[in-house]
């Protein structure tokens, strides 16, 4: 019924850049929040950005100044703009969105992930 489908991964030296992106799909009312998280291997899966329907953003601390994040309502679709990439960004990045349906209240929504791996 939903489904969320990234993008824009890949392998890229240290000091490059990367823009992934994230669409929607389904019987979509309303998306009310979209993030973007990353997890490691070996560790834990965690928060890199969050985007409300207004325009609110966070971001984690180790990416401040770096990514940004922004979505497109209309085309239900969150992007990841991440410049000056380090190694320590190398993760599988999930799209997570917070959304309702025509058939059921919000829940939240799960991506299949996208490797971006950042070589020294």
């Amino acid at each position: 019924q939903v489904q969320l489908v990234e993008s824009g991964g890949g392998l890229v030296q240290a000091g490059g850049s990367l823009r992934l992106s994230c669409t929607a799909s389904g019987s979509i009312f309303r998306i009310y929040v979209m993030a973007w998280y990353r997890q490691a291997l070996g560790k834990q899966r965690e928060l890199v950005a969050q985007i409300t329907g207004g325009g609110t953003t966070k971001y984690a601390d180790s990416v401040e100044g770096r990514f940004t994040i922004t979505r497109d309502n209309a085309k239900n679709t969150a992007y990841l703009q991440m410049n000056n990439l380090k190694p320590e960004d190398t993760a599988v990045y999930y799209c997570n969105a917070d959304l309702g349906t025509y058939y059921s209240s919000r829940n939240n929504y799960w991506g299949q992930g996208t490797q971006v791996t950042v070589s020294s």
